[in-house]
């Protein structure tokens, strides 16, 4: 708590411009230097901010990041900022126009709402962390619309704002938590606060299983990038029960219709490979439908078709050999074909990527990507590369 006061100073301020493109390797030589001019606490304290706001890029992008304040759970725990943006987002066209962001951490989701136009009350009980939400809130200049509250969320009023944004922690001493009851505060009191609002999204982690949530609410899995960063659970949606997969960047949204399984089917001259929030969300059917395939494997993830269909919500493979596992095997096709890159992607099989990489030892100008996985219930070896949208024709008359 001090360390941040510290740097709220106008001295600390300075400081944390001087530092803030120090190398972590110089550190010791910068701090050496700085302390003849400065407190050693002060200067202790800005070298360690300057490391969290440099950890703090690749969430919050290097504009904010380098105005921010981080604590080492705030950087480690908080919303990554399209997320947050997309879910803001999302809130204004529901109709939105005031949240209590409750655990509200470093204050990254009010931030995102805040710039969607939407008046937060942020709360968090741990003195620190409200600390640096509030100071958050004015380096961004967005105390106008953010009030930050130190305080139990248990016990705040949020009679007043249209929605409640929950994010519980999800780590404790022993690292992460995977039984949403020991979520904190648990899931049940987010969902009974959720019920007795307007509208309200809850962040639970994407692992989460399908039958722990309740028929009220809405799931959504949304991917940044590809990967599979949070699940949200929405109330006062209109459409309680309700499966979506959202990936960023877009947004793209691929809505549940309660497809069967996919039928599974052989392997056809293409490969599917659906996008992590996709499986989450137990859409894979929907995708399949989408691309006019069938499953390798029941249990496998995995869609496969004789026509490439692109679809933002899977990567396409073009299969070139299929073969039982064999490294043997592989490794002379990996020669013949003279593969020096090769990609390994598993699912369904023990096979570790880089023990199979170090055992085939590949060489050449080529690439390729090999799948580990089963079809049929067999131990399969399926090779291929990203598949080729045929160009379209075209020419000037």
């Amino acid at each position: 708590m001090n360390d941040l006061a510290l740097l709220l100073t106008p001295e600390g301020r300075a400081l944390l411009d001087e530092v803030r493109d120090t190398d972590p390797a110089q550190e010791l030589a910068v701090a050496t230097r700085l302390r003849r001019e400065h407190p050693a606490e002060l200067v202790s304290a800005a070298l360690g901010q300057a490391r969290l706001r440099q950890r703090a890029v690749a969430k919050f992008g290097a504009e904010d990041a380098r105005r921010m304040y981080f604590t080492p759970n705030g950087v480690e725990q908080s919303t990554r900022a399209s997320v947050a943006a997309y879910r803001a987002g999302r809130m204004r066209e529901l109709g939105v126009t005031s949240v209590a962001d409750l655990c509200c951490g470093i204050g990254g989701d009010a931030i995102a709402l805040a710039r969607a136009g939407i008046r937060v009350l942020a709360v968090d009980r741990d003195p620190l962390t409200a600390a640096a939400a509030r100071a958050n809130a004015e380096a961004l200049g967005l105390t106008g619309l953010i009030e930050v509250r130190e305080a139990d969320v248990t016990e705040v009023d949020t009679a007043g704002y249209d929605a409640v944004f929950v994010d519980p922690a999800r780590r404790g001493g022993r690292g992460r938590i995977f039984d949403p009851e020991a979520y904190s505060p648990p899931l049940s009191w987010a969902v009974a606060t959720a019920l007795g609002s307007p509208r309200a999204a809850l962040k639970i982690a994407p692992g989460i299983p399908h039958e722990a949530i309740p028929a009220e609410a809405e799931a959504e899995w949304i991917s940044d990038g590809g990967d599979v960063k949070e699940a949200v659970l929405w109330f006062g949606t209109g459409t309680p029960g309700g499966v979506r997969a959202t990936l960023l960047p877009g947004p793209r949204t691929l809505l549940g219709r309660g497809l069967p399984d996919p039928r599974v089917r052989p392997v056809g001259r293409f490969l599917y490979e659906p996008d992590g929030a996709v499986i989450r969300a137990h859409l894979v059917a929907e995708v399949a439908e989408e691309v006019g395939g069938g499953l390798v494997d029941e249990t496998i993830a995995y869609v496969t078709a004789d026509e490439l269909r692109p679809t933002p919500y899977a990567s396409a493979y073009e299969i070139t050999d299929r073969l039982p596992f064999n490294v043997k095997k592989l490794k002379a096709l990996l020669r013949e074909r003279e593969v020096g890159t090769l990609t390994v992607k598993k699912r369904g099989s023990a096979v570790e990527p880089e023990e199979l990489r170090r055992k085939v030892k590949p060489q050449g100008p080529h690439a390729a990507t090999v799948f580990l996985t089963r079809v049929a219930g067999a131990p399969t070896m399926l090779i291929g590369a990203p598949a080729q949208p045929p160009a379209t024709a075209g020419g000037s008359s």
